[in-house]
């Protein structure tokens, strides 16, 4: 391509990247104004006048002034980077996972990223969806906002029948309508919604009632498997006007012969710490078998950090609940930051080596790739 040809396939662009662009800063910045809750202390139920808010820094909400800076400097208006290595893809191991989903008493532990935070976790004779995202865009509309650059690992036709669906939070990238209501149409019935606080009025808008909501440390039990919405620091919204209306967390999992923890979306935060001394009794200092720990979308440092761990802290993140394997998530997938999308596994590369962890202790799969995890003895 000739350097005018260039400028003007630049110049004819443009208004779909500066939609593009509004519809990112959207998901990452809410309605990015200055919140004068910033650093509010926590009340009993980590409410305040204008919302749920974090356990140790309150709200992560940026002013407009660090959204235009974010804007300028990720040059939405030029012609753009390189485009990244693509992210690995495998076929899925369908006939496998199939098979598996029947076993009952009998299933492997294993999970299967299906891409972004979306992963299909079978333990404990459930079969467990993350975050349900498998639509084209992360966005309100169809036709603008962060473009899937791999399609799902495993479309919403081959699943299996699907028990239950956990949701850490209301981002777009995380909670999509349209799935979420391929779900609820699945043969055999619907699965079961476990959601955060005040997400359930939002189930009953798509027409699927019986949410079930739960606070930070609360549970529901399914079966012999047990779910526990546990904090993370994060914050909600889908719109300019329900910003922190509903509540955000991480999912800890106990199944007789499996245990896994999903961290969701978060920054580096205390919670981490209490997670583990929540559950010391219940694991016997044995921690997590598997948890899924987000290592993407942590550039500029200066704008992300509060909300998104960077890959060496989703390390020490691995550490902390004391996880025997991890799987990495939240990367990949969707263009949310400045980093390159290839960058975040090379980085989890270079922090695992400097933790002196062993290259399968925390892993980056390829979309659709299944790892088979052995169980832990019953009690």
């Amino acid at each position: 391509m000739t350097p005018t040809s260039l400028h003007r396939a630049t110049r004819r662009a443009w208004p779909a990247r500066i939609a593009g662009a509004f519809a990112v800063l959207a998901s990452l910045a809410g309605c990015a104004s200055s919140d004068p809750e910033q650093g509010a202390q926590v009340t009993g139920r980590h409410r305040s006048p204008k919302g749920f808010v974090n356990n140790d820094i309150g709200t992560v909400t940026k002013s407009f002034a660090d959204v235009l800076r974010l804007f300028s400097e990720r040059d939405f208006f030029g012609p753009g980077q390189p485009p990244p290595q693509p992210t690995p893809m495998v076929q899925p191991e369908l006939a496998a996972l199939k098979a598996n989903a029947l076993a009952g008493a009998a299933m492997k532990p294993s999970a299967t990223w299906i891409g972004h935070a979306t992963v299909l976790v079978q333990a404990g004779g459930l079969n467990v969806l993350t975050d349900p995202m498998f639509s084209e865009r992360a966005s309100p509309v169809s036709f603008i906002g962060p473009k899937r650059q791999r399609p799902p690992g495993v479309a919403l036709a081959d699943l299996p029948h699907i028990d239950a669906v956990v949701v850490s939070h209301n981002h777009f990238d995380h909670l999509d309508r349209d799935s979420v209501r391929a779900l609820a149409r699945q043969a055999g019935g619907p699965p079961v919604f476990l959601v955060p606080l005040g997400q359930a009025a939002w189930f009953a808008d798509q027409g699927i009632a019986g949410a079930v909501e739960l606070d930070w440390w609360q549970s529901h039990r399914i079966g012999a498997v047990e779910f526990f919405l546990t904090p993370v620091q994060h914050w909600s919204g889908r719109s300019l006007t329900d910003r922190n209306q509903t509540l955000w967390g991480g999912w800890a999992v106990f199944a007789p012969d499996f245990q896994w923890y999903f961290a969701g979306d978060t920054g580096w935060t205390g919670d981490f710490r209490r997670t583990r001394e929540h559950f010391a009794e219940r694991q016997a200092s044995a921690g997590f078998d598997l948890a899924l720990i987000p290592i993407g979308a942590y550039e500029p440092n200066w704008f992300m950090q509060p909300q998104h761990v960077n890959p060496r802290e989703a390390v020490a993140l691995h550490q902390e609940v004391r996880a025997h394997h991890s799987i990495a998530v939240h990367w990949g997938t969707f263009d949310l930051s400045s980093e390159a999308l290839d960058q975040p596994p090379r980085d989890l590369a270079a922090a695992r080596q400097a933790a002196g962890l062993p290259d399968d202790a925390f892993e980056a799969l390829a979309i659709g790739q299944t790892r088979w995890l052995p169980p832990r003895s019953a009690p």
